[in-house]
Parts: structure tokens; C-alpha cells; sequence
């Protein structure tokens, strides 16, 4: 496959663009400032073309991270992605974060057949989003969100050899995790990235699973809830009710 790619994460604080030929990345750009994504995706993804020696009508496909993760990062990526598709007539692609995050574990190599793979998004406090992957990167559970006690993968550990902790919520499971279980467990506090993207993009444009560029939603997980003007306002002159 010699079709290009381009490939557009913005679902935590950081953002990341990348471009893949089908055999491996050949642009990409990263950045872990917060909250750069709505002034910096755009040049972002125009040094990344240029960088390949490509315009955007030379693409065959845009894949946008999905979710879940921020709201406005999510919006920002996926608004820009459907610009691109729309403008230049080319297909949407979605890839949920959790599975891209799994797809960057398993790039480090030496993952044996007994290994789980846990991504987790942080969504503040210590609530993560996650899902379970086996060690070929198959999903083996649903996306949800879940508070991160001691105890909270016992299940999962007791079935595996080998557990991958992955994502910018890894870090706080490390905390608080059951001390037993660290013997079996990697913790890697890695940030989404583009480059991640590359394998389950290519599955979905080999297999023309492509979006309706017209009505796709990211996936949010959990509703986003914005306060009123006058909650907000209330909120800064009676801070005791808050």
C-alpha cells in the first residue's frame, strides 16, 4: 500500500500530526505544549505536508483520533479533519485513542502472548478512561471510565503474566496500585500520539471503513456539561456554594 495518510491526534492536552505511506510514518510532528490545538494543529499538519513533499489532494485518507478524551480537543481535531476531507474530497477515517495508545505498546516489541494491554486517559481526580487489549492488539473489552483503587484490575491481573499500564493515566494507577501485583506490571505515562495511529488507520482504509464526514461525532464518553453565565458568575461571587 503506497496511499498517504494523514493522521491528526488531539484528544488530551497534547497534539501530534503524522503522515504514513502504509509502511511507515514519513512526517510527523508533536508538540506537548497544553492546549495547543487551536492555534497549532493547522501549521502543524501544513509543516508535515510539506515536509513529505505532499499537498492535501495528494492524500488518500485523513484519520482523526476519536475520542474519548477533551472535549475541545476532540472538537478541534475532528472539525479540522472534516475540513481537510471536505476540501480536498478524501474519506474520514476514525480511530478511537484507546486503541492507538495499545498500538504504541506494542511498537516497543517483546511483548509476549501473556501480556494485557491497559491504556488509560486521564479524566481528572483519579478517573481514567480504558479498555482492555491483548497482546495483538485486539480489543477484549469496552471503553469505559473507572475510578483507580488498589484493587481495580485484580481481575485482569490474576489472568495474565505480563501487564502494560500505558497512557497519560498510567501514572496515577502506579500510585495507588495493590503493591503485590507490581511484579507483573510495566507502567509507561506515554501521551497519545499520531504516529500510534498508523496500523488500525491502515486496517480501516484497506477495509473502506471510512465516516459519514457529514454527521461523525468524536466520542466523548461522558456528556460535557458547560456552565451557564450566570452559574459561572454566581460561582466567583458565592465561591461558598460551590
Amino acid at each position: 500500500m503506497n496511499d498517504k495518510i494523514l493522521l491528526i491526534e488531539t484528544a488530551t492536552d497534547v497534539c501530534s500530526a503524522a503522515i504514513t505511506d502504509g509502511k511507515g510514518i514519513i512526517s510527523a510532528r508533536y508538540t506537548s505544549e497544553p492546549k495547543s490545538q487551536a492555534s497549532g494543529l493547522a501549521p502543524m499538519i501544513d509543516e508535515v505536508l510539506k515536509k513529505a513533499g505532499l499537498s492535501a489532494k495528494d492524500l488518500s485518507a485523513v484519520a482523526v483520533s476519536s475520542g474519548p478524551g477533551s472535549y475541545t480537543g476532540l472538537r478541534v481535531g475532528v472539525s479540522t479533519a472534516k475540513g481537510i476531507c471536505f476540501g480536498a474530497g478524501l474519506p474520514l477515517i476514525a480511530v478511537e485513542t484507546l486503541e492507538a495508545i495499545a498500538c504504541g505498546a506494542l511498537s516497543t516489541g517483546n511483548i509476549s502472548a501473556d501480556t494485557l494491554i491497559i491504556p488509560m486517559i486521564d479524566a481528572r481526580r483519579m478517573e481514567v478512561y480504558t479498555a482492555l487489549f491483548d497482546s495483538s492488539g485486539r480489543r477484549i473489552s469496552d471503553t469505559k471510565a473507572v475510578i483507580l483503587e488498589p484493587d481495580t484490575f485484580a481481575g485482569e491481573i490474576a489472568g495474565y503474566g505480563h501487564l502494560i499500564f500505558t497512557g497519560d493515566g498510567a501514572g496515577k494507577y502506579r500510585q495507588v496500585i495493590n503493591p503485590e501485583y507490581l511484579d507483573r506490571c510495566t507502567f509507561t505515562a506515554s501521551h497519545p500520539d499520531a504516529a500510534y495511529m498508523a496500523e488500525p488507520a491502515r486496517r480501516a482504509y484497506t477495509e473502506k471503513r471510512f465516516e459519514d464526514a457529514a454527521y461523525f461525532e468524536p466520542f466523548y464518553l461522558k456528556e460535557f456539561i458547560a456552565a451557564s453565565p450566570s452559574r459561572k458568575l454566581d460561582a466567583v461571587l458565592h465561591p461558598d456554594r460551590s
